[in-house]
């Protein structure tokens, strides 16, 4: 039994009809597939994602996947991202183009970055003095605290550091002085300067067309609602029971262990140290053509809500209802119980927050013809000090009684939460159920 038809619960749909696995079943609570990276239309015309993905793979097994689902049809871009911050445009990564900053800035940040020399950041407690450790004082403090504090919403010498590898950009002092030097841009790192984008439909057409290949296994607008751990059965919404050999899940990992029928207090109560970003998705449809080339953008000033925001008519002509004469943008706020926010002003405060940056104009703000939001509860797991120590408890205990938690949210941990390492997730489970062949994606943490 599946639970959760996203990227982990498709992706071991994928895999057991690959192996012509017969006896399977993949309950979703949604009348669509996809998860976090469904896509919607709204009733202008204009396509919306649940937040900006990006779209680059670590497997040649998600690439096949990626192929077949969508028949060939996208298209492919090399990353065109900046930071707006101090009125202007950096290009990312910022550590690596200093050089644009004002010079007084530029100075700080340099100096800073120099008194890090000797300095192992290996050494660090938390995310937050991993970053100045690793890029200065100057720069954490003009870019990526405040930066981070509008992603996070969460206290940064609260998260652990060790979810950084590929998700933030080194730094090497000799390029940044090269680079300052000789005035020259530095755009070329990451995993994600080359990326792919459905042709037709956002994110979402992936999922709706790998969907297809189980649509037999699939079943819609079930939600599971209690597990009879004991006996190995699964109750939904309308009552009916299922039983199962093994329960495959990629809903929150908290609210998996709080359907525990009967409930396991310990582990209830560790998993309410588990701590998540909420977010909203706003977007924002203009008639008139788009004005840059850009995909996406950094906001780390005070003066805007979102801390990103992607040119999402630039990911594919046809999410807007005419390429020729609409562009949309697309922004994301983050909020928590530790930063909350008034979800009724966030389409106001959003169309401000990107007059205040100057993406659009009070002339452009009277041609817009669409707005959209998209209130996400789970938007990001937190990587907390503890968290991996939580999940050594909740993980083992689960899948001693055949429960097995995976994705984004299933297994909470945000460095291996894209859409290839969540369908990496799923098939590779289902490989070593079947087979007994070790899982290798979620090596970050031992589950047995």
């Amino acid at each position: 039994m599946i639970v959760g038809a996203g990227p982990t619960g498709l992706g071991a749909g994928w895999e057991l009809k690959k192996l012509n696995y017969p006896s399977f079943k993949i309950f979703e609570q949604h009348n669509y597939v996809g998860g976090l990276a469904a896509s919607f239309k709204d009733a202008q015309g204009f396509t919306w994602d649940i937040g900006g993905h990006v779209l680059f793979s670590h497997y040649k097994y998600f690439d096949d996947l990626f192929e077949k689902a969508l028949n060939s049809q996208y298209v492919e871009h090399e990353r065109n991202s900046w930071v707006w911050i101090y009125d202007r445009f950096v290009p990312y990564p910022f550590q690596n183009n200093i050089h644009r900053l004002p010079k007084e800035i530029l100075l700080e940040c340099l100096v800073k970055i120099i008194d890090t020399i000797g300095k192992n950041p290996r050494e660090a407690k938390n995310f937050e003095d991993w970053l100045k450790a690793t890029f200065g004082e100057g720069i954490f403090k003009h870019f990526l605290k405040p930066y981070n504090d509008k992603v996070w919403a969460y206290p940064l010498n609260l998260i652990s550091k060790d979810w950084t590898a590929e998700r933030v950009s080194p730094i090497k002092i000799s390029k940044v002085l090269e680079n300052v030097i000789y005035d020259k841009d530095d755009i070329s790192w990451g995993p994600n300067n080359k990326f792919k984008f459905p042709l037709r439909g956002g994110t979402g057409a992936i999922w709706e067309g790998s969907a297809g290949f189980v649509k037999d296994h699939l079943i819609l607008n079930k939600k599971l609602t209690k597990i009879l751990w004991k006996e190995k059965k699964a109750v939904f919404n309308d009552a009916e029971l299922e039983s199962y050999d093994f329960l495959i899940s990629s809903i929150p990992l908290n609210e998996l262990v709080s359907i525990l029928s009967p409930s396991v207090e310990e582990l209830l109560t560790r998993s309410k140290e588990l701590a998540f970003v909420s977010g909203l998705i706003v977007g924002v449809g203009f008639n008139k053509p788009c004005p840059s080339d850009k995909c996406w953008m950094y906001f780390p000033m005070p003066n805007s809500p979102f801390y990103r925001v992607t040119y999402f008519s630039n990911y594919s002509p046809n999410n807007t209802p005419d390429p020729n004469n609409n562009y949309s943008l697309m922004a994301e706020i983050s909020y928590s119980s530790f930063r909350e926010y008034d979800i009724t002003k966030a389409i106001d405060e959003t169309i401000e927050g990107m007059i205040n940056s100057k993406l659009i104009d009070e002339e452009d703000s009277k041609k817009i013809i669409s707005t959209h939001l998209i209130d996400v509860k789970y938007s990001y797991p937190v990587p907390t000090l503890n968290r991996d120590q939580v999940l050594g408890e909740i993980i083992p205990w689960l899948e001693s009684n055949n429960i097995f938690s995976r994705g984004r949210f299933g297994l909470w941990k945000y460095e291996i939460g894209n859409m290839d390492h969540s369908v990496m997730q799923g098939a590779e489970l289902v490989r070593r159920l079947l087979s007994n062949t070790p899982e290798t994606t979620i090596f970050q943490i031992s589950i047995r």
